[in-house]
């Protein structure tokens, strides 16, 4: 990779407006008593778009990164033709994350996921001794381990045992990725539980979700992608969403870009989407709620085991926090929309048919709320439409190929004992 000099940047909390250095893998702002985002503030602010040759670090100006990994593929964003004929709008553009030959898209894990891995995995500190902890519903966990696998970086994966088979590969992954799972019948949520028990051991440090910056400032170049491809922000920007994470990035790399001065001053208006009938987030703004309802737990793990999108599924989405998905929406006049399994499959067949390529279902119910916004007379045809496909091209990929799975270390019940935890992730990593 190229010579690489640590990207320039402070953080700032949402909450205070408190700005500081990173003193190397915050994620929090120690000194904010409200629950709150804390966001990078970057010394550059003209974005200067590197050659495709660097991957996703062509926009390394805006990544909070220490150095350069190799493997990485930025996302792709083109004028649709199929599809924005079939809706009859004008200015339909796709920011394609995934694997697509044809268009330039080299995404092997098929996801968006990529963009966070890369990001993330390129801020820890070479000298780190300890293992980073990822919890995942799948698609993250497959970024992050082949990401940690090519790199070497030492991977803890926790993951629902009913989404192993998310974690295919082309090739084995170096023993320095293990994984372990909450049994079959968990969700997303188990997975985060069983992640938080190992962290109580100072060998393990936290990737941190959405409270990495690193993970947020990845996904927005998506939008940095659409922006730099069109030469301007988009009127509006449809993804579908299960923590919100994407959508916040979305906003935030929007302020930046208006900032930067040459790609226009408005704000994207959000259209996210959720996967019926798992709709937390989509209950709440629908009734103007900054805090999430109450969702019983047992209707809400049947609600995940019902949903094609299985990703989609995270119950404890950072919502109403400072700078959450809800001021997101607020700030954007943004809408929550739902799409169930039947018109996601619809909206995948039609893409396929339209645009010539596979999508993963939680890029269906994208695609499905587009359609949907469209009939109902939301989105003007010549409206600028940026839509977010946040996977796709996985048949396309697995076309003739043998590929590997990886296998968990230990499977572990949905209320686990914390010491054997601790205990055997430890010993994994002797």
């Amino acid at each position: 990779m190229k010579d690489f000099t640590p990207t320039a940047y402070t953080l700032v909390s949402v909450a205070t407006g408190r700005e500081f250095d990173d003193e190397g893998w915050l994620l929090d702002d120690k000194q904010s008593e409200k629950p709150t985002l804390i966001r990078t503030r970057y010394a550059c602010k003209q974005l200067d778009v590197k050659p495709e040759e660097y991957g996703i670090y062509r926009f390394a100006d805006w990544l909070p990164i220490r150095r350069m990994l190799h493997g990485s593929s930025a996302p792709v964003t083109y004028k649709s033709q199929g599809l924005a004929s079939h809706l009859g709008l004008e200015n339909l553009y796709i920011t394609f994350n995934g694997y697509f030959p044809a268009i330039g898209a080299n995404m092997t894990t098929c996801s968006f996921k990529e963009t966070e891995a890369y990001s993330v995995c390129a801020r820890v500190n070479e000298e780190e001794r300890r293992i980073l902890v990822v919890a995942s519903a799948g698609n993250t966990a497959r970024a992050f381990a082949k990401v940690c696998s090519e790199n070497h970086i030492p991977l803890l994966l926790s993951v629902p045992a009913d989404n192993l088979d998310a974690l295919w590969f082309e090739e084995p992954l170096d023993p320095c990725v293990k994984l372990i799972c909450a049994e079959k019948g968990g969700d997303y949520f188990d997975a985060i539980h069983l992640s938080n028990l190992a962290l109580r051991s100072d060998r393990f440090y936290p990737e941190g979700g959405a409270k990495n910056v690193a993970r947020r400032d990845g996904m927005g170049t998506t939008v940095l992608s659409a922006a730099t491809t069109i030469g301007r922000i988009p009127d509006y920007y449809f993804q579908a969403v299960g923590s919100g994470t994407g959508a916040i990035a979305a906003w935030e790399a929007n302020m930046r870009l208006i900032e930067d001065g040459r790609y226009g001053s408005n704000l994207m208006k959000l259209m996210v989407s959720q996967n019926a009938p798992f709709v937390p987030m989509h209950d709440a703004w629908r009734v103007d709620s900054r805090e999430m309802l109450p969702y019983d737990e047992d209707k809400a793990r049947r609600d995940v085991e019902i949903i094609d999108a299985k990703v989609l599924s995270n119950r404890k989405p950072p919502y109403g926090l400072a700078g959450g998905l809800y001021d997101a929406l607020k700030a954007t006049g943004g809408e929550m929309l739902v799409a169930t399994n039947a018109q996601g499959s619809k909206a995948r067949r039609l893409f396929l048919d339209l645009e010539g390529v596979d999508l993963h279902p939680a890029a269906g119910i994208a695609v499905a709320s587009l359609i949907k916004a469209v009939g109902e007379g939301k989105i003007d045809k010549d409206a600028v439409v940026m839509l977010n496909i946040t996977g796709g091209g996985e048949q396309l990929f697995k076309k003739d190929k043998t590929l590997w799975y990886l296998k968990p270390d230990h499977i572990f019940p949905l209320n686990p004992n914390p010491e054997e935890v601790i205990r055997k992730v430890e010993s994994m990593f002797a």
